[in-house]
């Protein structure tokens, strides 16, 4: 790096990202936080009215595209025809986040059944590996690029109640560090982020209890909870040019909640 070039340039302009779970809570702020640095944004949920809503108000304040696509993080065809339909409006695939993510059980482990494993498994892992199968495929094998999967400390230390949810992130962490070893020589850089409890409708139930709420507060050095635009910051910087050698890492932005104790 030159003396001329050291200021910090996050510019994602010319670049295609697709974004899962883009519809609101952290993947809208992605979303919105790539498209501010000039990329174009393919927004993904399973609703097509939601995306539309997104897309639109991408389009209406920031210099980058945002084209709706709607399509089910836990269906291989449908993630399979996101990638397609990019490829084809767009031309090519530069950054993939992971943002979608379901919690289909709260309670004991014990509690489980079968069918809760199998919906997060198809979300939260599966579906992160065929997005990144499919993108390889189509762009990233031949040109590079950046992925970036959105987990939770709950994938780095156990919680009361949500086993199923963090035990499926823990497996994202490592699905994102086996991908970063086996797609770096081909120029892919592959990373995670993993948000303490952040102010979302998806962890309304964490938050909207003040009992629970004090709980978390307590635990948490700067005593607040985190917004989705912070964990956007941290997902905007691993997919751009300043974060060209990190691969293979996990980003925890929780306050020191786990850091610290």
């Amino acid at each position: 790096m030159t003396e001329a070039s050291r200021a910090l340039d996050l510019s994602l302009h010319g670049r295609v990202a697709i974004v899962t779970g883009a519809s609101k809570g952290i993947g809208r702020a992605v979303a919105t936080m790539i498209a501010a640095q000039g990329a174009s944004v393919v927004v993904s949920s399973r609703r097509q009215e939601n995306v539309d809503a997104a897309a639109a108000l991408i389009n209406g304040c920031y210099p980058g595209r945002a084209v709706p696509i709607a399509a089910h993080a836990g269906k291989r065809e449908e993630l399979e025809g996101l990638v397609d339909r990019t490829m084809e409006q767009l031309g090519r695939v530069d950054i993939v986040v992971h943002s979608a993510g379901t919690s289909p059980h709260f309670g004991p482990l014990l509690d489980s059944q079968p069918e809760a494993w199998e919906s997060a498994f198809r979300v939260n892992v599966l579906g992160a590996l065929t997005l990144v199968q499919a993108a390889v495929r189509a762009w990233m094998g031949e040109h590079g690029g950046a992925v970036v999967t959105v987990a939770t400390i709950g994938g780095l230390q156990p919680r009361p109640n949500l086993g199923v949810y963090n035990t499926t992130k823990a497996a994202l962490l490592m699905l994102t560090r086996q991908l970063a070893k086996e797609l770096g020589p081909r120029g892919i850089r592959v990373n995670a982020v993993a948000p303490g409890l952040i102010k979302t409708d998806f962890s309304a139930a964490l938050w909207q209890d003040q009992a629970k709420l004090e709980a978390v507060l307590k635990e948490n050095p700067l005593g607040r909870l985190g917004t989705p635009e912070e964990v956007a910051a941290a997902v905007t910087f691993l997919v751009s040019d300043a974060a060209s050698f990190i691969n293979g890492h996990t980003v925890v932005l929780d306050g020191g909640a786990i850091g610290v104790r």
